[in-house]
């Protein structure tokens, strides 16, 4: 019987709203931004901005996100702080 080791957690947050500029990343109303959610890798990440960034394709001021949350945890090794 073989085990397998699981894979690291690298969690991504996909969010998004309208901007104020479509060249800059100010959001016209902060409390209107859509967290679409977290997600355990950034393959899951990718598509779910894809498809809500599809959703808005008529609205150029629209814009969605990955953030790669892993990173801001502790950029050096990737662990929260403390852990």
């Amino acid at each position: 019987m073989t085990t397998s080791t699981p894979s690291k957690q690298l969690p991504h947050l996909v969010f998004g709203g309208e901007l104020t500029d479509i060249h800059g990343t100010d959001f016209k109303d902060l409390s209107k931004i859509d967290i679409v959610g977290i997600f355990p890798d950034y393959a899951s990440a990718a598509a779910a901005w894809k498809a809500k960034s599809q959703q808005t394709v008529d609205n150029a001021m629209m814009r969605y996100f990955v953030v790669h949350l892993h990173r801001l945890l502790d950029p050096e090794t990737g662990k929260a702080h403390g852990e």
